[in-house]
């Protein structure tokens, strides 16, 4: 990802439930996608985002699940903390936590980010929540330590939880051209499949028996 200048991240709320039949609805179990702009799916429809992508794939591969896509732009690990409560109002069996990248593109403290993550996956743990949390990376010009200290985080948290962790969200998408939208930041639809396709087997594992 390249750094963001000012102004570049458009603040849009984009909490979307994903569109499902009533009869769907009810024998369905919930993932939540908790996250930002990435997860938002800026720039592209509502059912190109990947957790659109993905509730496509678990239908396909005969999971009854729906996926709530939980992802505001802008949204950084302490706006994710203050939205828990509403994550658990969806009831989810599973929620991945993709957050942390506008943390990172500020400038914020790594000990604030690393504290903010945790306190979001003990809430969902102690509400009996299979969590998957979703690393983030920084373009090298943020300085070495900072970005070392900073994707340091993501298995930390995941380590001292114990649960699931995809190393980076943007795995193979980032940095490519083809891959991303004009400001180089935000996932095409290519780009947003290519990170449902990467995503899939940390969550499978989370899931119950496909039918």
């Amino acid at each position: 990802m390249r750094p963001l200048r000012a102004g570049a991240l458009v603040i849009v709320s984009c909490l979307t439930l994903l569109s499902v039949t009533p009869d769907e609805a009810r024998g369905a179990a919930v993932v939540v996608a908790l996250g930002d702009s990435l997860t938002a799916g800026f720039g592209v429809a509502a059912d190109e985002a990947f957790p659109a992508r993905l509730e496509a794939r678990l239908r396909t591969e005969g999971y009854a699940y729906r996926v709530v896509n939980a992802g505001v732009s802008g949204d950084t690990t302490a706006g994710g903390l203050r939205r828990v409560d509403w994550v658990l109002r969806a009831k989810p069996e599973v929620v991945i936590v993709a957050l942390g990248a506008n943390d990172g593109l500020r400038g914020q403290s790594p000990q604030a980010t690393r504290a903010n993550l945790e306190e979001i996956v003990a809430r969902l743990r102690t509400a009996g929540v299979r969590v998957l949390l979703a690393g983030m990376r920084l373009p090298p010009n943020y300085g070495g330590e900072y970005t070392k200290e900073f994707e340091a985080i993501f298995p930390a948290v995941a380590r001292r939880a114990k649960i699931a962790l995809m190393p980076f969200l943007l795995d193979g998408v980032a940095g490519d051209p083809r891959l991303n939208q004009a400001d180089g930041i935000h996932p095409t639809v290519a780009g947003q499949q290519a990170i449902a396709d990467h995503l899939w087997p940390y969550l499978r594992p989370l899931l119950r028996p496909a039918k």
